[in-house]
């Protein structure tokens, strides 16, 4: 029988196996930020265990309160960033070079398919997007990738959804994977990876497929897996391009990393999205969805563009499409944060930044402080966001607060309305 994506990666970095159903794996990189790495760089002090496996295969980046709000986050940024001097990690993106960890990694060809990643941080699944294995992880796991880099995980079991038809206009990646959870619940998922395929996710940027992958965890999931492509090797070529003597050649070594045609997956699941219109959630779970017309006059104080979700490049063109000459109601904050100085840059070029500000918007910079209520646009009690954010527990924006997520169109549409709407790009 054939093997899923994720049991060849399994295969290929096995180590050990110490019990029934656990693989001990080698790591291709271990991804930190200020906020979940301290406490394990903390803890190998106390043990004398202050060293690290490999400095070349550890990245770093101070991006959840960036800068620093008071002196707990000034902290937390010391630790880090002296722990990096400490032990020569060369890719540490300090303060005025970071961005949002699973946007900036990516953007600098830190992820490559058939890799295992790991990271303190549930959205580290982002990555599988490339084909690779990647998994948010706890404190002790953190500290043995960092100190021996490897990491122990359960029996790869994969549950395919075959994403089918075709988007009408104005419907994005983001309303898919909400779709995608909505249907199959908050744990639907868990202790499974979600491997996306069909015509529609060949078709994606690899933005686009990030966003999917990017809330796999959403529905429970291990991880979200998207087999590598020439979409994929085009967006590593300028990484890559010394390693092979062409993208097809790429492409094809690539292709080793794709599931099997008689692989056995869990689950399979068909998911018709030719209907799809813009979602919104409605509730405090991920999973809690209604078409956007249906929450149409919702009130909201905020909208917030940006985070791992739906912060980069295309992300932003497709709000700045909506907003183009508009103006945001006088009830609403709209605040942008532009998810890497790439992404900043590659907007202010295009004139992006210039339409959020003419419209009303805070443009902030690359940050992940608003979406789990820490900085840079935390709500007071009673308060409601429009958010491209992933999650929408109650109060994770701040104590009392309720987020809707939406794809950067509809929050666009609301931040000119003062209420949940769709944007004038659907047309449906």
């Amino acid at each position: 029988m054939g093997k899923t994506l994720v049991e060849k990666i399994f295969e290929s970095h096995l180590i050990d196996t110490p019990d029934k159903g656990i693989y001990v794996l080698k790591l291709d990189m271990v991804f930190c930020h200020e906020i979940t790495t301290p406490v394990a760089i903390n803890d190998l002090v106390a043990r004398g265990m202050d060293r690290v496996f490999d400095s070349s295969k550890i990245k770093a980046v101070i991006d959840h309160v960036t800068p620093a709000k008071d002196s707990k986050t000034a902290e937390q940024g010391k630790i880090l960033r002296e722990w990096a001097r400490r032990h020569n990690i060369k890719d540490f993106f300090d303060i005025g070079r970071n961005g949002v960890c699973h946007a900036i990694f990516p953007e600098k060809g830190f992820v490559r398919p058939g890799y295992v990643i790991i990271m303190g941080d549930s959205h580290t699944c982002t990555h599988g997007a490339f084909g690779a294995f990647a998994a948010g992880v706890g404190t002790t796991d953190l500290e043995v990738g960092i100190l021996k880099g490897v990491c122990a995980f359960k029996e790869p079991k994969s549950m395919h959804i075959i994403i089918k038809g075709n988007l009408k206009p104005g419907v994005f990646a983001k309303d898919v994977i909400l779709s995608v959870i909505g249907q199959i619940g908050v744990n639907g998922a868990t202790d499974r990876v979600i491997e996306f395929s069909g015509e529609l996710i060949e078709q994606m940027s690899m933005e686009s497929r990030m966003t999917l992958s990017n809330m796999a965890v959403e529905a429970g999931a291990t991880s979200g897996v998207i087999a590598p492509d020439m979409t994929t090797v085009e967006y590593l070529w300028p990484f890559i391009k010394n390693e092979f003597a062409s993208k097809d050649e790429a492409c094809k070594n690539y292709a080793r990393w794709r599931s099997d045609p008689d692989a056995h997956f869990d689950e399979v699941i068909e998911h018709d999205v030719s209907a799809l219109e813009p979602l919104a959630t409605f509730g405090y779970k991920p999973d809690q969805i209604k078409p956007v017309r249906e929450m149409e006059g919702t009130k909201i104080d905020q909208v917030y563009i940006g985070s791992c979700t739906n912060g980069r490049i295309e992300d932003l063109r497709i709000a700045a499409q909506v907003l183009k000459g508009k103006r945001i109601s006088d009830s609403v904050r709209g605040i942008v944060s532009p998810a890497t100085p790439e992404v900043y840059k590659k907007a202010l070029e295009e004139g992006i930044i210039q339409i959020f500000m003419d419209a009303g918007f805070c443009v902030t910079n690359p940050t992940c402080g608003a979406c789990l209520g820490m900085s840079n646009g935390v709500l007071a009690p009673g308060e409601v966001c429009a958010a491209t954010t992933n999650r929408n527990f109650n109060g994770r924006m701040g104590k009392g607060g309720m987020v809707h997520l939406v794809s950067p169109a509809t929050a666009a549409a609301s931040a000119i309305a003062g209420y949940v709407t769709n944007s004038e790009l659907f047309k449906g």
